[in-house]
């Protein structure tokens, strides 16, 4: 009986570390992203610049390879992403409606707003971040470009979430 008592009591902790562990995490709701395409490059160093030079420049260098994901972002009215990263940078065009942005290590919490035709950066790494869809209405869409280390994960959840954010 002692023993059958130690283990109810066992899993029950168990328990409450999982159930824990998921509430701390910061999950998405009413956003959905589907992969387009998918490719696989090797070293990357290209340095591309107008004539003459100081108009625009580009440089993109990686050393191994790469993964490069097309991806369509939908967030139904309300919907968000969840506190997030990625290990590699995002360039994201917002293709329909309004998104708000907040950064993670923003101390005022305060949303970058971005509409239809605006594109957005998000530099990867450790820059936890959520994008929200304000409409109580209307989705919002997005496609992104995503350049990652090869065979990594897309997406880092953030566990927990950023305390300058109360949400």
């Amino acid at each position: 009986m002692r023993r059958r008592l130690m283990w109810v009591v066992l899993s029950a902790i168990v328990g409450a570390v999982v159930y824990g562990a998921t509430a701390l995490a910061t999950p998405g709701t009413g956003f959905t992203g589907t992969s387009l395409a998918v490719g696989r490059f090797g070293d990357i160093d290209v340095n591309n610049f107008t004539v003459p030079a100081d108009r625009w420049q580009a440089r993109l260098n990686t050393r191994g390879d790469s993964d490069l994901y097309v991806q369509s972002n939908v967030w139904n009215p309300l919907g968000h992403t969840g506190w997030h990263t990625h290990p590699g940078h995002s360039l994201i065009t917002v293709t329909d409606g309004t998104l708000w942005v907040y950064d993670g290590d923003d101390p005022s919490c305060t949303p970058k707003i971005y509409e239809k035709g605006q594109g957005f950066l998000d530099p990867g790494g450790d820059h936890a971040h959520l994008i929200w869809n304000p409409s109580p209405t209307a989705q919002a869409r997005t496609i992104t470009v995503q350049l990652i280390p090869a065979g990594a994960d897309r997406r880092v959840d953030i566990s927990p979430a950023p305390v300058n954010c109360g949400f």
